[in-house]
């Protein structure tokens, strides 16, 4: 045999010998509970019951007064005195006998002790007459004495340590046992971890590595492990309580405190059971609602289905807000059908969460019907170069709360929505489509008066059509934009589609102008002033200066 099945038959021997112990008990109450649980003859007035209980348990039920004793002092009365005969060492049943007396019939105990009286009004209370109620009453008090005598004897106790003995024996066994199994299966998991821990990725980051999935779950089993041991401790209690009558009602107290909680768990989750599943439908009926509207909006957003005036970047916002209505009248109708929901208490916590909400969320209200009037006024989307107060940069985040700007330094800049709704906003990339010309590029040079405004002209059509991104077509045109006293004011104009190329495209079209202007013998100077060339260097670089070229000298001429 081994150790396993040994373990089983000493499990099995003290679970009979502890029922043995019970049985032998209850056959006792078992007729006691007769007489506790006779009902009233139905012509009698209904009377509340005073249960005689010596030993803890109910023996029978007292209903009515005799004399200056009520029912209650009665039943206490009673109970005494057979406490009385069981701490009498020379007890015997037979000692017990019943006596006809003027109020009815007497227990008595050796002819002069009155264990109680019996009158012709309890037996017609319990719709029976006295001398019958009599009987039962001595048969359960002989039994009752008896068995306390003999469950309290030297041979019962000896058989009941022995007992509690071996209870704990085995619950030391089983707690070793149970170690031992979680030990394995800790050692197991650990062994195996490559085979059955590959951690949590999304695409190629890893938001679970294995060695943390591994101890997650090492965790779990350790967690599990001590929930295991206190249970067994705890069912283990009540086995051992059980084994004395002194204890016996700590037992049961013990279970009631698991299986009472348990039972109303079980009979609530039974009655919210319809409507659950009425939940249930409702969520699904929603849901292949919330489905049906995401393939119309996936239709629109791909061009399959166009509604006049009716933008595709529209789609995923608008069913946003249709997902949200639609959520929100779901919680409207399903919320009659939680458990509690007309509870006050249940009501004061929406009602609190709802000020919370307000008091603490205006701001965020705010930014988000900014947000959703700037989603259909379509000042920009993402990808458009913009500028909104001095911010500008490109559109890489719209959400409903804030607007995220990349400026050309590569700097990421948040805008609440209701900011960017109440500032003036300039999008640089509103023209750069297939129907657009584009970004008009434009900057500003000063020219004297002694230059040709058609070199000057050609000089600056050739530096935009040099610089890289400028469009050739429309070709660049040059706009005399003012006539100062000393200067002329030009300004080239070039279309882009690479608004978001800006510093780099105003950087190359500079660079070409000075190229040019120096090619063209033109001198990049605005005067404001008179002054005498005459034996000056040109201010022209050398590159550009022809080979033969020499500083004219100063000249001095006198008219007489």
């Amino acid at each position: 045999m081994n150790f396993k099945t040994t373990l089983l038959y000493l499990f099995l021997g003290c679970s009979i010998l502890a029922f043995s112990q019970r049985q032998k008990y209850n056959s006792i109450n078992l007729d006691s509970n007769k007489v506790a649980i006779d009902v009233l003859h139905p012509n009698a007035p209904s009377l509340k019951g005073f249960p005689v209980t010596p030993f803890r348990d109910t023996l029978f039920f007292v209903y009515n007064k005799i004399g200056s004793f009520n029912a209650e002092n009665r039943a206490n009365a009673i109970a005494s005195r057979i406490v009385l005969l069981y701490k009498d060492p020379f007890f015997k049943k037979d000692s017990l006998r019943l006596i006809k007396s003027d109020f009815g019939v007497d227990i008595v105990y050796n002819s002069d002790f009155v264990v109680m009286s019996v009158t012709d009004l309890d037996g017609k209370t319990i719709g029976s007459s006295n001398f019958a109620l009599a009987q039962k009453n001595l048969s359960i008090i002989q039994r009752t004495v008896l068995f306390q005598k003999e469950n309290n004897a030297v041979e019962s106790w000896l058989k009941r340590i022995g007992l509690v003995l071996l209870l704990i024996s085995l619950i030391i066994i089983i707690v070793f046992a149970i170690n031992k199994l979680f030990r394995w299966l800790r050692f197991f998991l650990i062994k195996r971890q490559e085979k059955y821990f590959s951690g949590l990725k999304i695409k190629e980051s890893y938001v679970f590595s294995p060695e943390r999935h591994l101890e997650f779950v090492l965790r779990i089993v350790s967690l599990v492990r001590i929930v295991v041991l206190i249970f067994t401790f705890y069912i283990s209690l009540p086995a051992i309580f059980s084994v004395f009558p002194e204890t016996e009602a700590y037992a049961t107290t013990l279970l009631k405190w698991i299986f009472s909680p348990a039972k109303a768990a079980l009979l609530g989750f039974l009655d919210f059971l319809p409507n659950l599943i009425s939940i249930l439908v409702i969520v699904l009926l929603f849901r292949y609602v919330l489905k049906v509207i995401k393939f119309f909006v996936d239709e629109i957003q791909k061009g399959q289905i166009k509604i006049e005036g009716f933008y595709s970047d529209w789609a995923k916002p608008t069913f946003n807000i249709i997902k949200v209505l639609i959520y929100a009248f779901m919680i409207v109708i399903i919320f009659p059908y939680l458990p509690g929901s007309n509870s006050p208490i249940f009501q004061g916590v929406s009602v609190f969460v709802g000020i919370l909400f307000s008091l603490g969320s205006s701001n965020a209200i705010a930014n988000m019907i900014a947000g959703l009037v700037i989603t259909y006024m379509r000042p920009f989307k993402i990808g458009d170069f913009i500028k909104i107060g001095d911010v500008s940069g490109t559109v890489v985040e719209k959400t409903a709360l804030v607007t995220r700007v990349r400026t050309t330094k590569q700097e990421d800049i948040t805008i609440p929505n209701a900011t960017v709704l109440s500032s003036s906003s300039i999008n640089y990339s509103a023209n750069i489509g297939e129907n657009g010309k584009g970004l008009l590029i434009h900057t500003k040079i000063t020219i004297g008066y002694d230059s040709s405004w058609k070199d000057i002209h050609k000089a600056l059509i050739e530096a935009a059509l040099r610089t890289d991104l400028l469009e050739k077509v429309p070709a660049p045109f040059v706009l005399q934009t003012g006539l100062d006293d000393f200067y002329v004011e030009y300004e080239i104009n070039a279309y882009t589609k690479h608004p978001n190329q800006q510093p780099l495209v105003y950087s190359n079209l500079h660079q070409n102008i000075q190229d040019c202007f120096n090619e063209a013998g033109l001198e990049i100077m605005s005067p404001h002033y008179n002054s005498l060339r005459d034996g000056n260097k040109t201010t022209i670089p050398n590159d550009y200066l022809d080979k033969e070229y020499r500083v004219p000298s100063f000249t001095v001429k006198s008219e007489k």
